[in-house]
Order: C-alpha cells, then sequence, then structure tokens
C-alpha cells in the first residue's frame, strides 16, 4: 500500500482566493486600458500596401505603418515566401559560441556595409528592448574591460522612450512608463531632451568617469515625435566625444530610411559616428521580429581580441527565419529606391500636414524632418477620441506622447494618399 500523508494548512496561511469575474476577452494587449479594451478591440485581418482592412473588410489608410516599421508597406509577399523558404531549409540554430547560420552571416555582412561606422559588428537581437538592453550592458562591461569599472550610469532624456525591458524603462523620459515598479536599475539618469548644456551639466556633477553611455534618439519618437533643435545632435556628440561617454543613437524607430533623408540611418545623415546604434522595426519590416545592434570598432575591440567572453545573448538572436526576412525587406528597399521614396513622404508630410495647424483643435504640428509628423491637439486627452474619429474617415492612427497624433507612414504610401490622409484628420477634428 502506498505511503499515506497528511497535508495541513500553515497557520496564517491564506485561504484559496476567489477567482474574479473578468471579461471573456482573453488578450492583454500592451500599453491599454484592457478594461475598456476588451469591450471593443479593432481587428485587423489583412494589409495591402498603404492599407489594412479590418474583418469585415472596411479599408484603412495606415497612418503609422503598423508601429513605425512597415516601411515597405504590407502584403509583400516576397519577404512571406523568402521566409518560408528558409525555414523549410533550417529555421534557426544556436548563434552561441562558434555556431550561426549562413544566412545571418549573410545579414551582418550586408549590415557592416551600410554601418554609419564602417568596419562595425554587428549582434543579433529579437527586437528593440533587447537591441537597448544589450547596449547598456555593453557599454558597462566594455568600460570594465578597459580598466575603468566605475562608469556604469547610463543616461537617457525626457521625453525619450528607450523600450519596454529593465534597462529601457529606467532611461525613460516618460514617467508613466516607470510608475509602480520601482527602481528597476541603479545608476540611471535622465537629461533634458532639447538642451545639450542639460547633458554637461550632469557630467559636471557626476563626473566622467562614473558614465558609461548617453542614450539618444535622433528624433524623439513614441515621446510625441519631438526633432531635435538645430545644432541639438552635434553638440551631445561632442560633449560625449570630450568626456569619454559612449555615444548610443536609438534608431530602433529612425534606422532603415525613416529618418535618413535618402540615407539608411539618422546617424547617417547628421553624421553622429555612434559608439553604438540600437535597431530593429524597419529591418525586416516588422514582417518578423528581429533586432540588431551595430558596435563600432572601438567598442568591440576588447572582445575581439581574443580572450574575453561577452555572457551575452539570446535564443532568437540572428533567427534564421527573421535573417531571411531581413534580407528580402532590404531588397525591396533597394531595388525599389525607397530610400528616395522616404525623403519624398518627409516633403509630402510637411506639404500637406503643415496647414492643419490653422484648424482650431490642433496646437502644433511637428514635421519636416523624416517620414514622422506629429499633430498636437490643443486638448491633449482628446487624442484618443480623435483616433477612433479617424477610423470613421478610413483612417487607422495612433496618439503618442501627451495629446499627439502620430503619423508614420509607409514609404510606398503616395502623394494622394498622404494629401488624402491630412484631409480625412482634418474632418475627423472637425
Amino acid at each position: 500500500m502506498g505511503r499515506q500523508t497528511t497535508v495541513r494548512r500553515a497557520v496564517g496561511m491564506m485561504a484559496p482566493m476567489t477567482s474574479p469575474q473578468l471579461p471573456d476577452y482573453p488578450l492583454w494587449h500592451g500599453f491599454a486600458d484592457m478594461g475598456a479594451v476588451s469591450a471593443s478591440p479593432f481587428v485587423v485581418a489583412r494589409g495591402e500596401g498603404a492599407y489594412v482592412f479590418d474583418a469585415e473588410g472596411t479599408r484603412y489608410l495606415d497612418s503609422t505603418a503598423g508601429l513605425w516599421f512597415t516601411n515597405v508597406g504590407h502584403g509583400r509577399t516576397e519577404i512571406a515566401d523568402a521566409v518560408a523558404r528558409q525555414l523549410s531549409t533550417l529555421a534557426h540554430c544556436s548563434g552561441f559560441g562558434d555556431l550561426t547560420s549562413d544566412v545571418t552571416l549573410a545579414l551582418a555582412e550586408r549590415l557592416t556595409a551600410i554601418a554609419p561606422v564602417p568596419g562595425s559588428k554587428i549582434f543579433f537581437t529579437s527586437g528593440g528592448s533587447d537591441s537597448i538592453d544589450s547596449a547598456a550592458k555593453l557599454a558597462r562591461r566594455y568600460w570594465h574591460e578597459m580598466g575603468r569599472p566605475d562608469k556604469k550610469i547610463i543616461v537617457g532624456r525626457t521625453k525619450a522612450y528607450h523600450g519596454m525591458h529593465v534597462a529601457g524603462t529606467a532611461l525613460s523620459g516618460l514617467p508613466p512608463n516607470r510608475e509602480g515598479y520601482g527602481e528597476l536599475m541603479a545608476d540611471a539618469a535622465t537629461v533634458d531632451w532639447d538642451d545639450a548644456k542639460s547633458l554637461l551639466g550632469l557630467i559636471e556633477r557626476v563626473g566622467a568617469d562614473n558614465i558609461a553611455a548617453f542614450f539618444c534618439e535622433p528624433i524623439i519618437g513614441a515621446g510625441g515625435i519631438y526633432l531635435p533643435p538645430e545644432g541639438y545632435l552635434a553638440e551631445v556628440r561632442q560633449i560625449c566625444r570630450d568626456n569619454d561617454v559612449l555615444f548610443v543613437a536609438d534608431e530602433v524607430v529612425t534606422g532603415f530610411g525613416r529618418i535618413g533623408g535618402g540615407e539608411w540611418f539618422a546617424s547617417t545623415r547628421f553624421d553622429l559616428q555612434p559608439d553604438m546604434m540600437t535597431t530593429a522595426k524597419g529591418l525586416t519590416s516588422g514582417y518578423v521580429p528581429m533586432g540588431a545592434l551595430f558596435v563600432a570598432p572601438t567598442v568591440a575591440e576588447p572582445f575581439f581580441s581574443g580572450g574575453v567572453w561577452w555572457r551575452h545573448g539570446y535564443t532568437y538572436g540572428g533567427h534564421a527565419g527573421a535573417a531571411a526576412a531581413a534580407m528580402a525587406n532590404l531588397d525591396i528597399v533597394e531595388r525599389e529606391n525607397l530610400l528616395d521614396e522616404a525623403a519624398r513622404v518627409e516633403r509630402d508630410l510637411a506639404t500637406y500636414f503643415s496647414p492643419l495647424i490653422e484648424h482650431p483643435a490642433v496646437h502644433e504640428i511637428r514635421t519636416g524632418l523624416g517620414a514622422v509628423t506629429a499633430v498636437q491637439l490643443a486638448d491633449a486627452p482628446a487624442a484618443m477620441a480623435a483616433v477612433g474619429a479617424l477610423r470613421k474617415q478610413g483612417v487607422s492612427g495612433r496618439a503618442a506622447g501627451a495629446g499627439a497624433l502620430q503619423i508614420s507612414p509607409s514609404f510606398v504610401m503616395t502623394t494622394e494618399q498622404i494629401e488624402e490622409m491630412a484631409a480625412a484628420i482634418g474632418r475627423a477634428l472637425d
């Protein structure tokens, strides 16, 4: 006969909790009030070019290219076919130790060739938040290898968004994104987003010997699309050089043409020569999750000289299927001259959105630099309602920052479609 046991409730142990009555909706969305969203989700069923379609077949201009990422437009079967071929050949292998796949290596070679800093090394991640955390860890580890282990502080800016992993949340300049978590990461600091002297002041207060890296979006993205003041990027870059602080360009949003003015990266457009550059989104146009951290030779040198391990990596870093998607995506960008088209989108947005400043509901239009625009509403809390009104006008949109409508279309959106989108926003605000 099997051994019998007696289980007693420990003194003070909580009684089983009664299961709460929740909505039947099963999916938990990111950045959402699920009490409201679960009652009426906006379900997208397919995409084609600059449009998305809901489950009933209603067509909407996609004003945000998904979430900044569908640079080549929706429905590109060429990318899907490339992924299918790769998955049927080799889905993935580990990227740890001496292992890699042929397509992953080919993609790294291709990215090195277009890097803002010649000879950069490519470390693959699963997305933008991974890229940010990787850069934060590598910055600290680099200074450790250089015999300066006290350089630990990582610096972000107000209004900035750097993903939602631990380091990215600690770097965030958006207070609501940090609320309720406590101190996630020691040695993180924030300076004013638009004043280079604020960075210099921090360096003078805490000492350059304690600061590892400064993280900088060339254009503030999710924080509301704020363009850098004239000369700001060059000034903070020089401050970092003068004080031995690594300059990390966060190009998760801006990379692969969105802010390039005909170049691949904002870092090239503004000659930033970053020590590290974080990317994702436009790398695959969102068809498969993937990110890449570009590391300049000076930072990579201690780890490529032999004998030093960087004990960091991701199971799906450099995923072969994602690498195939990236290769096909880059093929499309080059073949269809989409970097030039992105520059055309930049001009079109300025042309057709600037007049919206005359609308009484609009406080500011931020445009003219990159394939992005912000329509800042005078009544910031009305932005979410405006998104709903936009859908009734045939435009799928999104609120960003403090009451702005995010405009970041695909590079294949035509001039006529941009004009139509601006007019639809005017009608929605009416």
